[in-house]
């Protein structure tokens, strides 16, 4: 949880509460903080250690580092929930009666209730002016207008989710940059560069190349009914409706997409145990536990609740706490990734940051390259392995099925809820926010700009070879097609189909359109 080196007796906020109350967090505390010779401040790996001096240090008791945590620190949920399990309720009801207009003392009052679903018996009411729970400074909380009075604890509940749900985006600098890309000016950029015809005419592409891309990344690309129905899908579903986070708009969307024939007897939430794993040498190697079946209508509302009380706000953190929000939660007995791929272009279109009938294939570009699919790996591992270490050993496999009330039959056996839920309910998803970022730029920059430049070029070839002969455009892409395959040789397929094509001359004029088209190194 903490460095070894860091000295427990000069421990403080967040770091002592842990140490102090015995709590083993599957997360780390992203801001550390210890009393020190002089301050400073390290950042490794996500992790920013802070240093004190000692005119610093808190009064050694929960009052003290709590209120050093709430002020110094990034709120860290998971921390709250099990130090909140274990502390003397008094302690904690003495702090309030001392301090009832207290800023500190109320936002903890509060937490506590929020996160433990228990109500204190305090016997003063809190005084002074309403404070905002979350320091919207150094994470994402809910905006502005959308934070809630709360008249008991005299504090707005700006808390972007929910109980059940409420993920972590701490304001890093690179989170920060990440969440101000400008995907709107980097598709007006291309725009420019190919025309706003050239670019409206490759949304088509896009959305099929997209679905096939989704396919590739779990292992199905050569499905193509199935490419071809959630292409559909894609273009008929993107920002339609309402959010498609509740059970019957799920069971639609997922009915949708899968298609007729499915072994599922029934579409919508999974009444079963899941888990993401792999069959090695006829064992079963589990890589990620999801969220029991009965969390699921919580959470999914809590994600919901989220976009709501966030609106106004990045779209690209908005889009990249619903998709991987989704996938952790992984709500679905099939289609999971798909639906959390899907929901990716569903918030940019919602938020009116990209425009119908524009998708963007951001699948293409995580299935292109070993290092980008790695890279997708690896940002899913950044919650799937801290946890699953965690958890060793909280799970087996029984020795027959259960089967379960939505036909599901499954022998998985899992134990470690307690160990588990607040890092499900209270996802660090700051990485992931930084990692999207990079994607849709380098989707828009690089994938998008290099099918923009082809169908220009496309476009310019028809025209060549229409100046030089009139065909059907059909023939035309099919001429295109074979000069491009056959390095400008004339195949008998063609000279069969087209004998004037035969002509020397004829066939050399055409092949020399074609290269001066896609002579284009821009």
């Amino acid at each position: 949880m903490h460095n070894a080196s860091m000295g427990t007796q000069n421990l403080v906020g967040g770091a002592w509460l842990a140490e102090h109350y015995g709590v083993q967090l599957v997360m780390p505390l992203l801001v550390q903080s210890r009393v020190g010779g002089r301050r400073t401040t390290q950042v490794a790996q996500g992790i920013t250690t802070q240093t004190y001096v000692e005119s610093m240090r808190p009064t050694n008791n929960l009052r003290g580092h709590l209120t050093f945590h709430l002020k110094h620190e990034v709120l860290h949920l998971e921390l709250l929930w099990r130090a909140f399990g274990k502390i003397k309720v008094q302690e904690l009801l003495d702090w309030v009666a001392d301090e009832p207009s207290g800023q500190y003392a109320k936002r903890a009052g509060f937490l506590y209730e929020w996160l433990t679903e228990q109500e204190l018996a305090m016997k003063t009411s809190m005084a002074g002016s309403y404070v905002d729970v979350v320091d919207g400074q150094k994470q994402v909380a809910a905006s502005e207008t959308l934070a809630l009075l709360n008249r008991r604890w005299r504090v707005r509940n700006n808390l972007a989710g929910t109980r059940a749900f409420c993920p972590l985006i701490q304001k890093t600098p690179e989170a920060l940059q990440a969440m101000a890309l400008d995907v709107p000016q980097l598709l007006q950029a291309l725009a420019a560069e190919f025309g706003q015809d050239v670019l409206m005419r490759s949304a088509v592409w896009m959305t099929l190349r997209e679905s096939k891309s989704s396919f590739a990344i779990e292992g199905e690309g050569d499905q193509l009914d199935r490419i071809q129905r959630f292409a559909d899908v894609l273009a008929r579903r993107t920002g339609q409706g309402v959010w498609p986070l509740d059970e019957a708009s799920l069971a639609q969307l997922q009915s949708e997409i899968l298609g007729p024939r499915v072994s599922l007897q029934q579409f919508g939430l999974r009444q079963s145990p899941v888990f993401v794993g792999e069959v090695v040498r006829f064992h079963e190697v589990v890589h990620y536990v999801g969220p029991p079946f009965e969390a699921m209508h919580a959470m999914l509302e809590g994600l919901k609740v989220f976009l709501e009380r966030t609106q106004g706000q990045s779209s690209v953190m908005r889009s990249a706490v619903a998709a991987f929000g989704f996938v952790y939660m992984h709500p679905l007995a099939d289609g999971n990734g798909r639906v959390h791929r899907f929901l990716i272009n569903d918030v940019l279109r919602r938020d009116g940051v990209v425009l119908a009938p524009m998708v963007l294939p951001v699948s293409s570009l995580i299935s292109s390259h070993a290092a980008d699919r790695r890279a997708y790996d690896d940002i899913l591992d950044t919650v799937s392995g801290p946890l699953m270490r965690a958890i060793s050993g909280h799970y087996s496999f029984a020795p027959s099925n259960t089967a379960y009330a939505d036909g599901i039959q499954s022998n998985f056996v899992f134990k470690g809820n307690e160990v588990a839920q607040p890092v499900w309910q209270y996802l660090n998803l700051t990485p992931h926010v930084v990692y999207l970022a990079d994607v849709l730029e380098r989707t828009i920059r690089e994938d998008m700009r290099e099918e923009s430049r082809f169908l220009r070029n496309h476009a310019q070839a028809r025209s060549a070879i229409k100046a030089i002969v009139e065909m059907p455009d059909a023939q035309i892409d099919r001429v295109i097609r074979s000069v491009q395959a056959n390095q400008g040789k004339l195949s008998n397929v063609l000279s069969t189909e087209i004998p004037l094509l035969t002509d020397p001359a004829l066939w050399s004029a055409i092949v020399q359109a074609i290269k001066d088209s896609f002579n284009d190194n821009g």
